[in-house]
């Protein structure tokens, strides 16, 4: 019997008795001693209200001999959480180390035939990033960055922060968060610069530190909103799509471009962005994602940057 159907069938066990103790437990699930013991300890970490009793004949009880006050969930909402996990298996979440603990308080609180429902979707449904020879509902194959469960946490108490990123050498910027988003499998952080006077986005891969911002040089949110507006980058890159292209762009787009369609059937669209011309990282994406888009566009504008690549690029298929 795996670890979580142990715990859910013990949790059965002692909410119908007035008394148990830890040798009942040992020998009604053929466990040691100290199985027995982590196992109530978990039980009691998930909120079961149990009550030890010392002395020789001591062991426990369930005050009022029933668990915290119920919480019913439909069929269905039951299958969205559970499909939510596996859906968001290998996608580096935060918070992902206590989804085992949230799974198995889930479990405890529904029926058998609802958990015997989830065993069988779990077998049928296949989502992309999952291991299909190690399906468990419960794996935690690739757990995130060890830094952003701190980013987090820091920029839910204040959102100006002090991080250090690892480049070529270690460096510090003072930010203001504006938004922690996630693209391409890797996670990012979009802040204000607040010595730069700018917007800037740093990678959750290179961070090696964050920490509160002192207060002796904040700005107020709306003072930097403020400035921002006043920094509106011009859309350099405009591009009107077809049915096919608008196929494509739903599968994938960069965070900072939008598409305004064009008619009421949302078979044609133009996109707007901007891109700098200066950092050929940038411009390779941006081609990149052009000819991503296939041959159903018409570009109205883009900087020539983008252009000469999409040359060289079109240039190499016809050798």
């Amino acid at each position: 019997m795996k670890k979580v159907e142990r715990i859910n069938v013990i949790m059965r066990y002692i909410n119908n008795r007035a008394h148990f103790t830890i040798a009942e437990i040992m020998r009604e699930f053929d466990i040691s001693r100290s199985t027995a013991m982590r196992d109530i300890r978990e039980i009691e970490s998930m909120g079961m209200p149990l009550v030890s009793e010392v002395g020789r004949d001591g062991g426990y009880f369930v005050m009022h001999n029933s668990v915290l006050p119920e919480v019913r969930f439909t069929d269905n909402e039951v299958k969205a959480l559970f499909i939510a996990f596996m859906a968001t298996r290998n996608l580096q979440l935060p918070y992902l180390k206590s989804r085992q603990s949230l799974a198995e308080k889930l479990l405890s609180l529904i029926s058998e035939q609802q958990q015997d429902t989830l065993v069988l979707l779990n077998k049928i449904l296949l989502f992309e990033g999952t291991n299909p020879h190690n399906p468990d509902i419960l794996d935690l194959s690739d757990l995130p960055h060890p830094m952003l469960e701190k980013l987090l946490q820091t920029l839910l108490s204040d959102r100006c922060l002090l991080i250090t990123i690892e480049e070529n050498v270690m460096k510090t910027y003072p930010i203001y968060l504006l938004q922690l988003y996630r693209e391409k499998s890797h996670w990012h952080i979009e802040g204000f610069n607040l010595n730069d006077d700018k917007k800037q986005v740093f990678s959750v891969d290179q961070l090696t530190d964050v920490q509160p911002y002192p207060n002796r040089k904040r700005r107020s949110e709306q003072e930097i909103l403020d400035h921002l507006k006043k920094q509106v980058e011009v859309m350099n890159v405009i591009i009107d799509l077809g049915p096919e292209a608008i196929a494509q762009f739903k599968k994938y787009h960069p965070k900072n471009v939008s598409l305004s369609y064009t008619n009421p059937y949302h078979s044609t669209g133009v996109l707007k962005t901007f891109v700098d011309a200066t950092k050929s990282e940038g411009v390779k994406e941006m081609a990149n994602w052009i000819m991503f888009l296939g041959e159903d566009i018409s570009i109205r504008k883009v900087p020539d940057e983008v252009l000469d690549v999409l040359h060289g690029r079109f240039d190499l298929f016809c050798l």
